[in-house]
């Protein structure tokens, strides 16, 4: 996979007399925690979300294994960037989010649409052309309106074999079996890249976050996925198991997070 190139993601830093490293350890460490699982409020309204936008255009959309890296990328930079730590704007919104019952929510967009979504609180990611961003979470009832008119299903893109992985990279591999939509797949590697920033020290995170958190997205087939499986019983590996309200089964694994080989 190539680099992220021309993305806006802002981790904010470099005001004079701050310091930086140790700010980044704070919202590292807040992100390793873990998150809350409270059940949901009676309110479906009030029920907290991650938005997140994939730029879908009608004329020559992106690979999948790129938009989904993009996605992956974009929502651990929401989490690490700045103005989600101590005494950041984005802070109540985000941790009221992280210590509930984590959800992300991907739609697509096109044109105008994509415009207009960038004039959202967020981070955009670009990689290999293929264009996500990811918003500020917050109630499902209060999703700004440029966002909720988007529609969440309908266009997919066909999966793709884009080579091996580059080993300096993490890998999040997505389990085929599945058969999970391209916005289902967004989602479920958002959470991973998180998971796996969690797992990992804060020095490689730091230096993850250097490179935009860049990452490689792959399709794992039925060998695989027990290779991997089994990485993860060993501790070196990091699994997302849906709550299954979409798709597939409650309980199911659906992507594994692999630190990068060197």
């Amino acid at each position: 996979m190539g680099s992220a190139e021309s993305s806006s993601v802002e981790i904010h830093d470099g005001v004079d007399g701050r310091d930086e490293a140790a700010e980044f350890a704070v919202r590292h460490a807040e992100l390793a925690r873990g998150y809350g699982g409270d059940g949901d409020p009676d309110d479906p309204a009030l029920v907290q979300a991650m938005p997140m936008v994939l730029h879908i255009p009608k004329v020559d959309p992106p690979a999948r294994s790129a938009l989904l890296a993009a996605a992956a990328a974009a929502a651990v930079a929401v989490c690490l960037d700045s103005r989600s730590g101590p005494g950041g704007e984005w802070a109540g919104r985000y941790l009221a989010w992280k210590r509930s019952r984590i959800r992300k929510v991907a739609r697509r967009a096109r044109g105008a649409q994509w415009v207009a979504a960038g004039e959202v609180e967020g981070v955009t990611i670009e990689v290999d052309g293929a264009q996500a961003r990811a918003f500020v979470p917050g109630p499902i009832g209060a999703t700004d309106p440029r966002i909720r008119k988007l529609q969440i299903g309908g266009t997919d893109l066909a999966h793709d074999d884009p080579g091996p992985p580059d080993p300096e990279l993490p890998v999040l591999w997505v389990n085929a079996a599945l058969e999970m939509s391209v916005g289902k797949a967004a989602a479920q590697v958002g959470h991973a890249s998180m998971l796996l920033a969690g797992m990992l020290p804060v020095a490689a995170v730091a230096a993850w976050a250097d490179r935009e958190f860049r990452c490689a997205v792959r399709d794992a087939d039925e060998r695989q996925w027990a290779q991997l499986s089994a990485e993860v019983a060993a501790g070196r590996a990091v699994a997302v198991r849906d709550a299954g309200f979409t798709e597939v089964a409650p309980g199911s694994m659906t992507v594994i997070a692999v630190a990068p080989r060197r």
